[in-house]
């Protein structure tokens, strides 16, 4: 396929999203059903289109004065992946299966760049209602940290200590450009390539299937190692999930003391029981959803960690079809879960413990004030300075995540490089 039909192809999927009211890769993965003509750079083309078109929707809108399927990708070919308005006119008209040419008014608006005159949250790419929230955690900064929520996300990789290093991984992938991570002391990274680039696919590789490293962004690396579990502790993931950050625990853990994963939802744990087989962990005990699952648990914990449901704000970069589905019904589901779950991961810790409260949002209303609300009801509990604690494990030159207060912190692609996440430890004191 040549761009021209790459462009109407994603145009179509655009509309189907839209019209269906489905996920974008359920509908990437219909089309390519129904086009099997189309080969493997073809379907990445139009997913890398479809996902920068959903990444910059609003701010590609507003450049073409319509928000429109065909406007969004056009404006994403020209513009986002700069391949200019002579190239795009080119491609037209080159090409039978290409969109119908450009009209006066997509040439007028494509040959000149996003005013700053625009409202803010547009030039941020953030839903307007949930912009007041984004004001408040970043202020000044708050467009800086919409755009950089609205750029493709790097592959970021764990090293399993438990069976490679990184340095060894490093020079086994070094076809694929990827570099160690700047923050975590055990990732990888191969930065997020251009246009229709196509990405490796690194869980082909030898290394993956052997267990010597999983996917993770940098900043659940970087959570899980300010959990600080060391060998021979209990240690609760209570909402565990897929298993990534349990996986990364137990690394730390170097395979001593015990360590328990357990999620509320059974079908989120599915992958767990592979992804541990693989990974060569063996002080791994998974606990399924049933009445009394963790009884025994009770109080005897030394660390207890709880990533918490949430928005997902964080991860816009990797799925930024999420970020026009979220609605203000959905914010307040999650707030009363995280509530819960809060609540009811505390009676885990014991005495001298420590509760590690993490989401994978940017969003105050689930980050800060869930937990200081927290603290107010249980002051038993008291948290700690985790910006202080960043210092001193990652040193004063590193790049800084946001902190108010320098007690809990929030990692995002501006601060950070990484996705946004926000982690907040506290202590059980006597």
């Amino acid at each position: 396929m040549k761009d021209g039909g790459r462009l109407a192809a994603a145009i179509e999927v655009l509309t189907d999203i839209e019209e269906r009211h489905r996920p974008a890769q359920d509908a990437l993965r219909d089309w390519g059903l129904s086009h099997r003509f189309a080969g493997s750079g073809d379907r990445t083309a139009i997913g890398n289109l479809v996902f920068d078109a959903m990444r910059r929707r609003l701010s590609v809108s507003w450049q073409m004065d319509a928000d429109t399927p065909r406007a969004r990708v056009l404006g994403t070919y020209c513009h986002t992946w700069q391949m200019g308005l002579e190239k795009l006119q080119k491609t037209l008209t080159d090409d039978s299966h290409a969109p119908e040419g450009l009209s006066d008014l997509e040439k007028k608006v494509l040959g000149k760049n996003l005013s700053d005159s625009a409202p803010e949250h547009i030039q941020a790419d953030v839903p307007e209602w949930i912009w007041p929230s984004f004001v408040a955690n970043f202020e000044g900064s708050a467009i800086e940290e919409g755009r950089a929520l609205a750029q493709r996300a790097p592959i970021d990789m764990r090293v399993n200590t438990l069976k490679s290093t990184r340095e060894k991984l490093l020079k086994r992938l070094s076809s694929t450009d990827v570099q160690a991570t700047p923050i975590s002391s055990v990732g990888m990274r191969i930065a997020p390539r251009p246009g229709g680039s196509k990405m490796p696919h690194v869980q082909a590789e030898e290394g993956f299937r052997k267990g010597w490293f999983e996917l993770q962004d940098e900043s659940s690396q970087i959570a899980s190692q300010l959990v600080f579990a060391r060998p021979g502790e209990q240690v609760l993931d209570y909402c565990a999930g897929g298993g990534g950050k349990t996986l990364a625990l137990a690394a730390d853990m170097e395979n001593r003391g015990q360590l328990y994963a357990y999620d509320a939802d059974k079908r989120r744990l599915a992958p767990i029981h592979e992804r541990i087989a693989r990974s060569g962990a063996r002080n791994i005990q998974v606990r399924s959803p049933r009445d009394n699952a963790l009884e025994d648990l009770m109080g005897k914990m030394d660390r207890v960690l709880v990533d918490a449901p949430c928005t997902g704000t964080g991860v816009w970069r990797r799925r930024p079809d999420a970020k026009w589905r979220l609605t203000q019904k959905a914010l307040e589901d999650r707030l009363s879960e995280q509530e819960t779950a809060i609540t009811s991961a505390a009676s885990f810790v014991r005495k001298g413990g420590y509760l590690v409260y993490a989401t994978c949002s940017v969003l105050p209303e689930e980050n800060e004030q869930q937990v200081y609300s927290f603290i107010e009801e249980n002051p038993e509990f008291e948290i700690i300075s985790l910006g202080e604690v960043w210092q001193d494990r990652f040193g004063f030159d590193t790049a800084k995540p946001w902190s108010a207060d320098m007690l809990s912190i929030t990692m995002t692609p501006a601060s950070t490089n990484t996705d946004g996440f926000f982690l907040a430890v506290m202590i059980r004191n006597d």
